[in-house]
C-alpha cells in the first residue's frame, strides 16, 4: 500500500462500505458570512449585541475586568477554539472546496456539516437580530456548500423560541434554501415571571414547555428532516468557572442532550411523533446508554401499580411503633411525645411521572427512546462501545451511536487522523467489524433516512444507502 496514505485513508481502504460523518463543522469565513449578515439587516460587530443566553458562556468575556467577572460571576468562554497550528486543517474547515478535495485524506465519503460561531445564532436574545442571523448564516451555508453537495451537507441553523418561529426557518432552509439537515437549539432560555432565586428557566420543548412545539416537530416529518441539537451548557448550573473552561466544558453537551431528550420522552413526544429523528450532538452515547437504563429502572420502580409500595397510607403503624419500642434504643430517651416517635412521610400524590406514554412494561420504554435518539460520538471517544454493550444494556438493545468527527475544532489537531483513532476501537477489541460499520455508516443512514429516505440521493453512497435500506 502506497507510503503516502494518510492514517485514516488505509483504514478506508480496508473497509466495504462509506463513512459518513455525522457532524464537522466548518469555520465561517467571516469576510463572506459578514455580507449575508448585511444583507439580512444585521450590522456583523452588532450580531451579538442584544447578549446571548446562558449556555454559551458569558458574552464579552474578554473584555471584563478581573473585578466585573468576580462581581457577575462570569462563566469563562471558549478560547484558542481553532487548529491555529495546522493551517492547512484551519483552511481547509474554512474553504468547502478544499474540505471537498480532501475528504479522502479523512477516509470521509460523505458528510453532514454544522457551523461553529453559527451555534450562538439560535441563542441570540434579540428576537429580530435572531432571526436574521439565523436566516442569513443558512443562505451563506446554502450557497457555499451548494455545488458539492453529492459528498457534503451543511446543517440548517434553527431557533427555537417559538414553534411558529422554528417553523418559518425551517420551511425557508428547506423549502427556499434547499437545505435537508437541521440544527435546533437544545434550549430557550425563558425568563421567569417573579423573579426569585433563579431569574430564568430553560424550556426543553417538552415536559413542562410554555409552548405547544407539537406543530413543529410535526413540520419536521412532514418535510423529511432529522434535528440535530448542537446547544451547550455552559454557564448553566455548575458549569460555572470564572477562570477554567475545561470545568465549563467536560460534560456541557451531554447535560443539555439529557435534558432535551428526557424533556422529549417523559412529555410524550416520541409517543406522538414515533416518525420523528432526534441527534444528540457532540456528547457522546455513554450518557444515552445511562439514560435509557435509568428511565427504564425509574418506571419499574415508580410506574402508577409499582409506585403503591411508598404509599404512607400502608404503613402499620402498630407494626412500627412496636419496632421502635423494641429497637429505638437510647433514641427512645430523647423523645419527649411518645405520638411524635412515629416517622412522617409526605402525603400527597400519587401522580403517574409517566402519563400519557402508555408504558406498560419496560419494552415500551424501549420503542419509545431507541429509535427516537440517536448520539453523536467523536473520534477519540473511549466511550462510545458501550453503545453495543447488548450484554449489559436493558432488554439486549442498541444505542444509536454515529461516528460524528467534529474536524474544524481544537480537539482535531490533525484531520486526517479521525477515522484512524475512531477505528482504534476495534484494534483494541472493543468494538467487532459490523459494529464499526454501524457507527460510521448505518446509523448515520438510518438517522436521516427514517425520515427522508431521499436524503443520500445524488450522493456518492447513494447505492450503499440503498441497500442498507432494503436489508432493513
Amino acid at each position: 500500500m502506497p507510503g503516502d496514505l494518510t492514517p485514516s485513508e488505509r483504514v478506508r481502504a480496508k473497509l466495504d462500505h462509506p463513512v459518513v460523518d455525522a457532524d464537522g463543522h466548518f469555520l465561517e469565513f467571516h469576510p463572506a458570512l459578514n455580507s449575508y449578515l448585511r444583507e439580512e439587516g444585521v450590522e456583523p460587530a452588532e450580531a451579538f449585541g442584544s447578549g446571548l443566553s446562558l449556555g454559551t458562556g458569558t458574552f464579552g468575556y474578554t473584555s471584563l475586568s478581573h473585578e466585573e467577572r468576580l462581581r457577575r460571576r462570569a462563566t469563562r468562554t471558549p478560547w484558542w477554539a481553532a487548529p491555529a497550528a495546522n493551517t492547512l486543517d484551519l483552511a481547509t474547515a474554512t474553504l468547502p472546496g478544499l474540505l471537498y478535495e480532501r475528504l479522502d485524506q479523512m477516509g470521509i465519503d460523505f458528510a453532514v456539516l454544522y457551523p461553529s460561531a453559527g451555534l450562538l445564532y439560535p441563542h441570540v436574545r434579540d428576537e429580530a437580530t435572531r432571526r436574521a442571523a439565523c436566516r442569513a448564516l443558512n443562505r451563506y451555508s446554502s450557497d457555499s456548500f451548494g455545488e458539492f453537495s453529492h459528498r457534503l451537507t451543511p446543517a440548517a441553523a434553527i431557533p427555537m423560541h417559538s414553534p411558529d418561529e422554528a417553523i418559518e426557518t425551517l420551511e425557508h432552509a428547506v423549502e427556499v434554501l434547499g437545505l435537508k439537515a437541521a440544527m435546533i437549539a437544545g434550549f430557550v432560555e425563558r425568563d421567569v415571571a417573579e423573579p426569585g432565586e433563579y431569574s430564568v428557566w430553560w424550556d426543553t420543548f417538552g415536559i413542562d414547555s410554555t409552548m405547544d412545539y407539537d406543530p413543529f416537530w410535526r413540520r419536521c416529518v412532514e418535510l423529511g428532516v432529522s434535528v440535530g441539537s448542537h446547544s451547550g451548557g455552559m454557564g448553566i448550573g455548575f458549569r460555572r468557572s470564572l477562570t477554567n473552561y475545561m470545568h465549563n466544558h467536560i460534560g456541557h453537551f451531554a447535560a443539555v442532550g439529557e435534558a432535551l431528550a428526557k424533556s422529549l420522552f417523559l412529555g410524550g413526544v416520541t409517543r406522538r411523533f414515533p416518525k420523528l429523528r432526534v441527534g444528540l450532538l457532540e456528547g457522546g452515547v455513554h450518557w444515552g446508554v445511562g439514560l435509557y437504563g435509568d428511565l427504564i429502572g425509574r418506571w419499574e420502580k415508580r410506574n402508577p401499580e409499582a409506585v403503591q409500595s411508598y404509599n404512607p397510607k400502608h404503613i402499620d403503624h402498630e407494626e412500627l411503633a412496636r419496632l421502635v419500642k423494641r429497637y429505638g434504643g437510647s433514641m427512645l430517651n430523647r423523645v419527649e411525645d411518645e405520638a411524635a416517635g412515629s416517622p412522617s412521610w409526605a402525603n400527597d400524590g400519587p401522580w403517574d411521572d409517566f402519563s400519557g406514554l402508555e408504558i406498560s412494561g419496560p419494552e415500551d420504554v424501549r420503542d419509545l427512546f431507541v429509535s427516537s435518539f440517536y448520539f453523536g460520538c467523536e473520534a477519540d471517544d473511549p466511550m462510545t462501545p458501550s453503545a453495543f454493550d447488548t450484554h449489559r444494556i436493558p432488554l439486549g438493545a442498541r444505542i444509536n451511536a454515529m461516528f460524528s468527527s467534529d474536524i474544524g475544532h481544537w480537539d482535531v489537531p490533525e484531520m486526517t487522523d479521525v477515522l484512524h483513532e475512531a477505528h482504534e476501537n476495534v484494534d483494541h477489541g472493543w468494538l467487532d467489524e459490523d459494529q464499526f460499520q454501524d457507527f460510521v455508516f448505518g446509523n448515520v443512514a438510518r438517522f436521516y433516512t427514517d425520515t427522508n429516505p431521499d436524503f443520500f440521493s445524488g450522493t456518492v453512497v447513494e447505492r450503499e444507502v440503498k441497500e442498507l435500506i432494503s436489508k432493513a
